[in-house]
């Protein structure tokens, strides 16, 4: 359909034929991002979450206590491949944001979209600081908005051509995007209630999708059973990220100003028109009523504001599409738009030396501080756990704080000749417990480390994190502790020492 004037009207076949010759400019817009992101992929060194998506890997489940295993399935498959490459394990969030941008020009496409509304959306979708930044990272973060993207489409398109094999095919996409994060569930149960409330309620009527549907929970299954099992450990965390998220972001203000960044230049306007306008075309309307019902699930329920990114792609074609009988104005306001954003894009990238970072602080680039410094650090606890002597080095055990320096320990202590490292912190408190011979404990942190000092009858310092680089991140000057005596058995600490 395409809205001229104050007119919606349905756009013929032919009309939407003509505009599939849009795939070059946008095959070229998705290359450049391509290729801009495979040049970085091997900067600085692994996000602090990667690290734990690997070793999660190597302990693949049916569940964790923060996530499905999709994402911990891809690093074990990538790190099977080519391990410990860097750029190897960057390549599925390459190819998944790469895809994103042709998926949104199909949306736009689907929409009666010409060649320019497809390159205005496909644009958007590559310059959007969060989107085009998530695909140098292997995260749930960076899969998910995706396939949230794949599935908008999929019913974009049924309402243009009624055929049902595209529900089914939703419900496929959502069984997949159900492994990464349950966010999708959200985006269903508000979906469902906006079209009855706004149409097309034969949607729900058709069976299959009720039988996507199906088959999205039973995959879904494996991983409930999994979370059953071991007392539903995701909802505990979810209301921890709840606590963190109002915390730092303050509320529903700062919600909303963290997602217009995350959209960028472009976006934020592209998409509060492309919202504005799904109100105004009655087939689409339930679209604009499931992105404000999103963000409110969001923001009360303390999440972050990346949950909602998914909906954004569709925002942005539906908006493209309404610009498309205003030729003259909108490329004098789009190309500096879309040029500043590009300026963002490489910069939230890691193109500048490392070296740069030092004497500045994380807030301004958290992923990158938070991606050097981790082969240091195992060298400072290889020094540590060599200079012990031979009887109490046979009786201790590595602990990591958190699952990141648990995780750093897991990629590059076999290496450097220690043993296997445990942690208690998140999900990776769940991948073993120190075996009893181990009565004392290399703990590499401070975070938690009171607990520590309740249950060993000694805890000295016997080492600091020091990057080698001057760069101040969470770990730098981190201390290396050497706790002896433990109190108890492990099988009774090890539960004592669990933190979210």
């Amino acid at each position: 359909m395409r809205q001229s004037g104050g007119t919606t009207t349905t756009v013929p076949s032919s009309a939407v034929d003509v505009a599939a010759l849009a795939v070059r400019p946008v095959a070229i817009i998705a290359g450049l991002l391509g290729i801009t992101l495979l040049a970085t992929a091997g900067r600085y060194g692994y996000f602090g979450d990667e690290l734990y998506f690997v070793a999660a890997g190597h302990h693949l489940d049916f569940g964790y206590v923060d996530q499905p295993p999709l994402v911990p399935f891809l690093a074990l498959i990538a790190d099977t491949i080519a391990p410990g490459n860097l750029v190897v394990l960057r390549i599925p969030a390459i190819l998944a944001t790469v895809a994103g941008v042709f998926v949104a020009a199909l949306m736009a496409r689907e929409l009666g979209g010409e060649r320019r509304a497809q390159v205005i959306t496909a644009a958007a979708y590559a310059v959007a600081p969060f989107l085009a930044g998530g695909g140098h990272l292997l995260a749930t973060s960076t899969v998910d908005p995706f396939l949230w993207a794949v599935i908008t489409w999929l019913l974009v398109r049924w309402i243009r051509v009624r055929e049902d094999r595209l529900l089914l095919w939703a419900g496929l996409v959502t069984a997949v995007t159900s492994q990464g994060k349950y966010l999708i569930v959200f985006f269903w149960l508000i979906a469902a209630a906006a079209i009855l409330l706004a149409g097309p309620r034969d949607l729900l009527r058709r069976p299959m999708l009720w039988l996507g549907a199906a088959i999205a929970v039973l995959t879904s299954v494996p991983a409930l059973l999994w979370q059953a099992r071991n007392g539903w450990p995701q909802l505990e965390m979810s209301s921890v990220i709840a606590a963190d998220e109002h915390a730092n972001i303050g509320g529903a203000g700062g919600f909303l100003v963290v997602l217009a960044l995350y959209s960028g230049i472009v976006g934020v306007p592209l998409g509060l028109y492309g919202l504005w306008r799904t109100f105004r075309l009655p087939q689409l309307r339930f679209l604009g009523i499931t992105a404000i019902g999103l963000i409110v699930v969001f923001i009360a329920t303390g999440g972050r504001p990346y949950y909602a990114a998914g909906i954004l792609p569709v925002l942005w074609a539906v908006g493209a599409v309404g610009l498309e009988g205003r030729k003259r104005w909108v490329p004098w306001v789009a190309w500096p738009a879309f040029l500043a954003s590009v300026a963002l894009v490489v910069f939230a990238l890691p193109t500048r030396p490392v070296e740069s970072l030092r004497g500045s602080d994380e807030v301004s680039s958290f992923i990158d501080f938070e991606s050097v410094g981790w082969p240091q650090m195992a060298d400072e606890v290889a020094d540590a756990y060599r200079a012990l002597p031979d009887d109490v080095r046979a009786h201790t055990a590595i602990v990591g704080d958190t699952y990141w320096s648990a995780s750093v320990m897991s990629m590059y202590g076999p290496e450097r000749g220690l043993p296997e490292p445990y942690g208690p912190n998140r999900g990776y408190w769940y991948f073993g417990v120190p075996p009893e011979s181990a009565t004392n404990v290399l703990y590499v942190g401070d975070n938690n480390s009171d607990l520590m000092r309740r249950h060993f009858r000694t805890v000295a310092r016997v080492s600091t994190v020091d990057n080698k680089l001057g760069i101040q991140n969470g770990y730098q000057g981190a201390p290396i502790y050497l706790c002896t005596d433990r109190d108890e058995p492990w099988s009774a600490l090890w539960p004592a020492l669990r933190t979210l």
